[in-house]
Formats: structure tokens, C-alpha cells, sequence
């Protein structure tokens, strides 16, 4: 009795823990984890994200990101924007470290925010006043349509969002 009691209380542990296991394999996730990692200039950029998929949904509408709503740029965690020397975006100075990468549209216009608080789920905690800088740029409509959302770096600092049929790009020196 006293070993069924113990084999019974290590089968329900091992149960626990490879479900625990299990659910910690990002990849198998429906908006799976990407990056990017590009050097421009003597700064290496890198972008963590998990990209979603359209499925047949509309930007906007069906998912984000909604008019003057704050979106995480991704699904998941906070998708994190990574520099490892000081750099401008836009022109604006951006020191090195790990951020947040947010945007919030409105209309054509998107404002590239990267905040602080890298380390977070979605934007369910996102606070301002931890912005560490705010770019505006505008979107442009690309053809074909991107099914899942991907971030392109290209050598000459132009940092591209790619998803359905919407182009932002922002520029990095």
C-alpha cells in the first residue's frame, strides 16, 4: 500500500511537470517566436516578437492593431527591441538596451514607442510614463500581402513592419 501511495504521488508529479514543460515550448504556440538580428553600423540591432497570422481576419477589426489603441507589436510577450550601443531612431536618441516595442495608429500615421518595460506580457501594463522615446511615421500599402507579421532589418538602418498589406518603416542610425 505504502508503495502504490508513493508510485501514485510521483505519477501525478511527472504529469505536472511535462505538462508545465510542455506549455513552456514557445514554438509550438499559434503566433510562434521570431527574430531578427541585423549590425548597423557599429550598433547590432534585434528584434524578439512572436508573429501572428491573419487567418482570413482584418487588421483593425478582427485583431490588432485597433485605431488609438496601444498594441505590443506582436502577440504574446512584449515584443523586445534590443540595441547594444547608443543609437537614433528617426533622429531622436535612443540609448542602448532592451525595450518594449509598441505602436499606437491612427490612420496612416503609426507612432513607434519604445518603453522601458521590456519584460512584460502584451500591453496590459504598459505605462507612458515609461517611454523611453516616441517616433511617428507613416504606412504605406505593400503588395503582396504578408500572412504573418515580420520585422525586416536592413544593413543601411531601415527597420521594416510587414503584415497583411501594411509597410512601416522606421529608420536606425
Amino acid at each position: 500500500m505504502k508503495y502504490l501511495l508513493s508510485f501514485s504521488l510521483f505519477s501525478v508529479l511527472a504529469f505536472f511537470s511535462l505538462q508545465s514543460c510542455a506549455q513552456s515550448d514557445k514554438s509550438k504556440r499559434p503566433s510562434p517566436p521570431a527574430s531578427v538580428t541585423q549590425k548597423v553600423g557599429a550598433a547590432t540591432i534585434t528584434i524578439n516578437y512572436s508573429q501572428p497570422s491573419l487567418k482570413g481576419r482584418t487588421i483593425g477589426k478582427d485583431l490588432e492593431p485597433k485605431e488609438g489603441q496601444v498594441w505590443r507589436t506582436g502577440a504574446n510577450e512584449a515584443t523586445v527591441f534590443e540595441t547594444d550601443k547608443d543609437i537614433l531612431v528617426e533622429g531622436k536618441s535612443l540609448p542602448a538596451g532592451k525595450y518594449a516595442l509598441f505602436t499606437l495608429v491612427k490612420g496612416e500615421e503609426w507612432t513607434i514607442i519604445f518603453n522601458k518595460t521590456w519584460n512584460q506580457w502584451g500591453a496590459f501594463k504598459y505605462k507612458e510614463a515609461d517611454d523611453a522615446l516616441r517616433v511617428t511615421v507613416k504606412a504605406v500599402r505593400q503588395d503582396p500581402v504578408e500572412e504573418k507579421m515580420t520585422f525586416r532589418i536592413a544593413a543601411n538602418g531601415t527597420v521594416s513592419l510587414l503584415w497583411a498589406d501594411i509597410k512601416v518603416d522606421f529608420t536606425v542610425k
